[in-house]
Parts: structure tokens; sequence; C-alpha cells
């Protein structure tokens, strides 16, 4: 097993864009895994999370930067001396082979002997869970998708990595069998405590998957953290509007002498949180929990309502609208009837506030004391 650090990792391709600039895959990547630890990586498309696993893989080598495993410089090394283990989203199986083969081909290719090869497929079969051994003995392409993918992983496995690395690893699958896989890949890297990678578009996916997280923007990790963190603590607008189901609502605001004026509408600010705001214009974020709706003192925005979402499965619901063309989502209990408005204002103890030219966090609310 390894820790993963990388220092400063800048990546180019010399594709060049309209302005004649190099791509830069990363540009200026930091981080630090500790030994065991799941770390996901999520972000929009083209933000750098595959060339992040290619990087740390070998697969590609930084223009600028270090690469270190267990502290050992690895950046130069070839990614078949690294001891990594990479399970992609096509599965990447050899279809001609039996499950088996395509287990054991690791140790022929090396020229191990057949107890050696035969006892360690035995070994990761058990630890693979019931059912995996009927895997073993069907040709490649009579398999489901999960059933690939649960022999992508033990190929992994069987070659006793010091890294994990996955790149969306189940997003070929339909949606039931994705949560049962995604649990079933939780469940093998916790047991063998080796450090992961997991690349995903995904945030849900992320959440489920990491101890941490790695949110990606053009290169650039823009924040590292839990998931509590990343939703109550966000370092930036950007963050802040990617982590988070419904999305949160911003909305344009001019704040002065202890008061937010909305649309027209002026709210007051508690006293500790209007002192702590500069005066003038600013961006106003509220998830769909941070709306008290019908409040019974002070004024109220006027929320037109497009739609109810009920979701049975977690006993709750969501009302997406607009207020003057900008789109909020309120939860509401299962139950509420159906309307075309709501009155509804910001609970200041879950309010978010940014700057209004830049993304720049000016208050966040911290993670809630549960206890």
């Amino acid at each position: 097993m390894a820790s993963v650090t990388l220092r400063n990792v800048v990546k180019r391709y010399y594709t060049l864009t309209e302005s004649g600039q190099p791509v830069t895959g990363l540009n200026g990547v930091s981080l630090h895994i500790p030994d065991g630890e799941t770390v996901s990586v999520v972000g929009p498309s083209g933000c750098g999370k595959s060339t992040l696993l290619k990087v740390i893989a070998g697969l590609e080598i930084p223009d600028e930067g270090q690469v270190l495993f267990n502290q050992t410089d690895v950046t130069t090394l070839p990614a078949q001396a690294r001891g990594v283990g990479m399970v992609f989203q096509d599965y990447a199986l050899y279809p001609a082979k039996e499950g088996e083969d395509n287990l054991s081909y690791y140790f022929e290719v090396r020229k191990r002997t057949e107890e050696e090869k035969a006892q360690r497929v035995r070994e990761v079969a058990e630890l693979m869970g019931i059912g995996f051994e009927t895997l073993l003995e069907r040709q490649v392409d009579t398999l489901s998708g999960g059933e690939k993918q649960r022999v992508g992983i033990a190929r992994c496995i069987i070659r006793d990595p010091n890294v994990f690395l996955m790149d969306e690893p189940i997003s070929n699958l339909d949606a039931k069998l994705r949560e049962r896989t995604r649990i079933e890949i939780r469940r093998l890297v916790k047991k063998f405590g080796i450090t992961t990678i997991y690349v995903t578009h995904d945030q849900q996916e992320a959440v489920f998957m990491g101890d941490r997280i790695a949110v990606m923007r053009a290169g650039v990790i823009e924040q590292f953290g839990t998931f509590d963190d990343l939703y109550y603590t966000p370092v930036n607008l950007f963050v802040a509007t990617l982590i988070g189901t419904p999305p949160m609502a911003i909305l344009p605001s001019t704040h002065h002498d202890g008061t937010l004026d909305l649309f027209g509408v002026s709210l007051t600010l508690p006293a500790a949180l209007s002192a702590s705001l500069p005066p003038g214009p600013l961006r106003l974020g509220v998830r769909p929990e941070g709306w008290v709706v019908d409040p019974q003192e002070g004024p109220a925005l006027r929320l037109t309502v497009r739609h109810i979402e009920r979701i049975y499965t977690e006993r709750a619901a969501y009302a997406s609208g607009e207020i003057d063309g900008h789109p909020v989502s309120v939860l509401l209990p299962l139950d509420f009837p159906e309307t075309p408005h709501l009155a509804i204002s910001p609970n200041w103890e879950q309010a978010y506030f940014f700057a209004a030219e830049s993304e720049a966090a000016l208050h966040t609310p911290g993670a809630p004391a549960l206890f």
C-alpha cells in the first residue's frame, strides 16, 4: 500500500487553442492522500480528472512537478513499475478469455508457477464474495456489465496494487446496477485498505465513494475536503453550486445599514451577520433547505412555482420555480399542497454570501452542530 503525493504538477498538451497556447491538463496540482484513504475526484468534463489519474499511473509524464508514492519520487517511473491497478469505464477485459484467465494472465506474463497462480486466484475469488467463483468459468462476452466490472476489479486486486485508480468505472451501468456495484466497490476498497482515487462526474457517487472529495476545474483543484467541508464551507461560488442537489439558488442583492435588498424587498439581517459583510452589491446563496416557507414575521420573497417534485423515498418534496427569472428550489414536506406561488425568506443561519464581481466566498454557515 502507498500514500500518494503530488507537488505542483503541471501537464500540458501541445494541441494549440485558438489563442495559440497549449492546452493545460493540470495546472499546478498539489495533493496528499494518506495510505488507505479513498478520494473521489469530481468536476465538469475536461477539467483534468482523467489526466490526474494518468499522471499518477505513469501513463502520462508531467511537464513540471513531482509524483511520490510513500515519499519516493516515481515521476519518471514507467507505469508497469509503479504497482498501480486501474479500473476503466469500458472494463478493458480480454474478450477471448474466461474470467479466470483474465485474472491469471498477470502471473502468466511474469512466468509465475501454476501453484502460485491458482492459490492467488482462489484467494481473490473468496474475497470478492458470494457468486464470484461462477464468473471465473464463463467467457467475458457472456457476462453482464456489472459482472464484467467485478472481474475487472478482481483483476486489479490480484496484483496487490499499491494504489487503486478508478476512472468512472460504473457510468455504463443502468441505475439499479450502478447503485449495487458502487456499494460492492466501496466494500472491497474498505476491506483491502488500498489507497484509491475514484474519478466520477456524478457528485452523489463522489460523496458515497470518497472519504474526501477533490473538486476540479480547468486543471486546478478548487477545494479538497470532506463533504461537509464542501457543502457548508465552500471556498468559492463554483464549489458551492457544484455540490448539492438540487443546486443552491444564487440571487443578486445589495447590503446596506443592516438590511439586504432583493428584488425590491428589504430583509433585516442579524447584526452579527451584517457586520461581517461589506456594504454594496453581493450575491446571496440559499440551498433548498435554507428557506423559511410562509414566514410569520417580516417581509417575504414571492416564488413563482413551476413544479413540485415529490420524492416518496425521502419523505420530502422540492418546489422548483423562479424569483425574477432566477431559479430557486425549496424543500417542502411531502404532503405540501400544490400552489402557484410561495412566500419564502432565507434562514440566515444557513445563508451563503459571495462577492458580486468574483466567485469569492464572503460568508458560509459552516457545518451544523448536531450534538
